[in-house]
């Protein structure tokens, strides 16, 4: 195994809620109300579809807003990884990935291991560095290739948050059976100050429709039962996935870390987050001020 590079799972495409778009001669991200499985070929017109995109579309009746399926590991650590991430804008490469507590960072002398005070309060990234987190998950139809994961990247604290809750406690409910649960993934809305109203949509993690937890976690034993049996070992290979990713000091590639830049990291992300706060404050300032008109026209 060669040192120094992270052996993450095999990728056979991506999952999505978004796409990248040309506006004003820039190319910005613009965020979706569905899924989307997409190959890792990208052309100017933007990412292939995959074929399994089609027919899970076909089979939801248009918006594709949940996708069948199971998770790769038992760990729910090795599933999402989640991390503090400053990139280079310019060249796409990760320069300082942190936990909160400790960090690697990229220096002259190489990958230093330093404290880390986290996105918010680090005055090395100021105000660049965010959670950005990848979750590899097999999806039902693309049985051809048993190891083959769909990754779904993400910096939306909402749906790091609520993916790593459903990880730990379905890894708990099923007696550390996560691997062999039928999961669904689903996409939800909700309403905040920061979207003025407006709904932002974030991914869930839950059990496949119609089914109970008794009756999930009585099937997940028994498949676990019957790949023990056929000579599957599950421990094993989550050993190896450990130790694959401890192998290297950055999981993301250069070569990758361009698409993760222009989508989540893009300068244009950073204008249209500023423009949101201002129109938030401008918003709140409106009805303080009509507050205090109602409150003078009553005296």
């Amino acid at each position: 195994m060669l040192k120094g590079l992270a052996i993450t799972p095999p990728a056979i495409g991506r999952i999505s809620i978004g796409r990248v778009v040309e506006r004003n001669g820039k190319r910005l991200p613009e965020k979706d109300d569905q899924f989307t499985l997409t190959t890792q070929v990208q052309t100017r017109d933007g990412w292939v579809l995959h074929p399994l995109d089609d027919e899970l579309r076909k089979a939801a009746g248009g918006k594709l807003r949940s996708i069948p399926v199971q998770m790769l590991f038992n760990d729910p650590a090795l599933n999402l990884r989640a991390d503090y991430s400053l990139f280079d804008r310019n060249k796409g490469r990760p320069m300082c990935v942190g936990n909160g507590e400790t960090c690697r960072r990229r220096g002259k002398d190489g990958v230093e291991q330093l404290p880390c005070p986290g996105a918010d309060a680090c005055g090395f990234a100021q105000g660049e560095c965010k959670p950005y987190a990848r979750l590899h998950a097999l999806v039902d139809g693309g049985a051809s290739d048993e190891l083959g994961s769909f990754v779904l990247r993400t910096t939306s604290y909402n749906t790091i948050r609520t993916l790593a809750a459903r990880l730990e406690y379905l890894h708990a409910e099923s007696d550390g059976n996560l691997a062999c649960l039928p999961l669904e993934l689903k996409l939800r809305g909700k309403s905040t100050a920061m979207s003025f109203g407006t709904p932002i949509y974030y991914v869930d993690l839950v059990l496949r429709a119609g089914l109970s937890m008794e009756q999930a976690v009585a099937d997940a034993k028994q498949l676990a039962k019957r790949r023990r049996e056929a000579g599957v070992d599950q421990k094993a290979l989550d050993q190896a996935a450990h130790r694959g990713f401890a192998n290297g000091a950055f999981e993301e590639l250069e070569e990758d870390g361009s698409a993760v830049v222009e989508e989540f990291f893009s300068t244009g992300a950073a204008d249209r987050a500023a423009d949101v706060g201002a129109c938030v404050e401008s918003g709140l300032k409106s009805r303080l001020d009509a507050r205090v008109a109602a409150a003078t026209n009553r005296a």
